[in-house]
């Protein structure tokens, strides 16, 4: 197949990402809305034969300090036959079109999944003094073309990027974890819960734990709970105003797109998710929670809820996004794994974020900035 790259409008970007089983929401044309500190452009490929358009990306330009050059970034992208054999031929044409627009260096995260781990055989790795990390046990799945995909995108030039390397604090999860919804019951999907969360679930019924909607009026009591989970967990919140406009851009492109949700106790908020879709892919994507009311279980119930409303979209996997790949006990980010783990799902790990430098020179300057910071 002889392809073709050239801009396209948010209109067919958005056409093309409609009529996909799926793909990542950094993806879709809105994202770009939400980046405003990002210019942003719109690419299609081409099949030079039929004319029809075969894949996409959303790149996102950062300028460098003081000079008119790039980063160009597509997180989770692009959009295109990662498994076709011809990878080259719609690799090179990006490439060269992304040094017209000025970049000096791009870096993407080809949204190819390696390898999976199922919730028993990580529950056995935690119980192993032997495994510290994921990658020390065998994963349940192994996608054999994806090594494929990393050796020709090495030969091509490409460097791996450090796990949480270089980036403007955008740097996406390599390891990620999934509830897989296709073809099972949700009758399925409760009993494979381990039984901490089914107990968990139930004792939040009982107490009476209320899980709802809300819009964007309900942003500023989002941001209130979000502000004590960052102190609590000893991060930088973002503000306010990027959850107004997260929801803007997004729910404009697809009134669908971002969901807001609420655990409440007594009519009082106890715990807070935001929820993102698209197609069959449903992302738990920022939860937040207050340090009162833990023991009503309000964060169990609320996922409870968020799974099921993803079932009943017709999802065909629940997302619970990052998490870190160290099974060690002491590791102040364990709580995350064994949280998700509970849900019975599967550990994924992506073949991570990849830089090709257009500029050597300048390339390097980013890093001994980025590293400095």
């Amino acid at each position: 197949m002889s392809l073709t790259l050239r801009t396209i409008s948010r209109e067919q970007h958005l056409a093309y990402i409609q009529s996909l089983p799926s793909a990542s929401h950094m993806q879709v044309p809105a994202w770009a809305d939400v980046k405003a500190e990002w210019r942003s452009e719109n690419l299609g490929w081409f099949d030079e034969r039929t004319g029809e358009m075969v894949g996409a990306g959303l790149v996102l330009y950062r300028q460098l300090p003081k000079i008119k050059r790039y980063l160009a970034y597509l997180p989770e992208g692009p959009v295109i036959n990662w498994f076709a054999p011809n990878l080259d031929d719609w690799i090179q044409p990006m490439l060269a079109h992304l040094k017209q627009q000025g970049a000096f260096s791009v870096k993407m995260g080809p949204p190819v999944i390696i390898r999976r781990w199922n919730a028993e055989t990580i529950k056995k790795g935690i119980q192993s003094p032997d495994v510290k990390r994921l990658r020390d046990m065998e994963a349940d799945f192994i996608e054999p073309r994806a090594f494929e995909v990393a050796d020709k995108l090495r030969r091509m030039g490409w460097q791996q990027g450090e796990d949480g390397g270089a980036g403007f604090g955008d740097v996406q999860p390599r390891y990620v974890f999934q509830v897989p919804l296709a073809n099972r019951s949700l009758e399925e999907v409760h009993k494979n819960f381990n039984q901490l969360w089914r107990r968990n679930i139930k004792k939040a019924e009982k107490a009476g734990v209320e899980v709802v909607q809300g819009g964007y009026q309900d942003l500023e009591e989002w941001q209130r709970l979000y502000e004590i989970t960052a102190v609590r967990d000893h991060f930088r919140p973002r503000p306010l105003s990027y959850f107004q406009r997260m929801w803007t851009a997004l729910n404009s492109e697809d009134p669908n797109r971002m969901r807001l949700y609420f655990a409440r106790h007594n009519g009082v908020n106890l715990s807070a998710a935001t929820m993102l879709i698209v197609g069959g892919h449903v992302w738990y994507s920022y939860g937040a929670s207050d340090n009162i009311g833990r023991e009503v279980r309000p964060s169990n119930a609320m996922q409870w809820r968020m799974l099921r409303d993803a079932y009943a979209l017709g999802a065909t996997v629940y997302d619970l996004r990052g998490i870190s790949d160290s099974l060690d006990e002491t590791d102040h980010l364990f709580g995350l794994i064994q949280f998700k783990v509970g849900t019975g799902g599967q550990a994924a790990e992506y073949l991570g974020e990849w830089d090709f430098p257009l500029n050597k020179l300048l390339h390097k300057a980013l890093d001994i900035y980025m590293s400095r910071r």
